[in-house]
């Protein structure tokens, strides 16, 4: 079983790679891009078979570590 966790900035924090980004496709001729949030997916290999329990152990890995979840919001997909 794998799960897929979604990390993206809250929205009203600051996204400079995003404006970077946003900024870089206008100069490529990309007119019509008025924003870009930029944000991280992680994969993860699981072992079990309860869907469930996985997803709640993912969401406590999102807790302690994979997001800052100050300014970064997540979502979770068993897959």
């Amino acid at each position: 079983m794998k799960a897929r966790v979604t990390i993206m900035l809250k929205d009203g924090v600051l996204d400079p790679q995003g404006e970077a980004i946003r900024h870089a496709l206008a100069g490529l001729g990309h007119k019509g891009v008025s924003g870009v949030r930029q944000g991280k997916v992680v994969e993860l290999d699981l072992t079990g078979g309860d869907p469930a329990a996985a997803e709640a152990e993912v969401i406590r890995m999102c807790e302690g570590l994979l997001a800052n979840t100050v300014i970064e919001k997540y979502s979770v997909e068993i897959i």
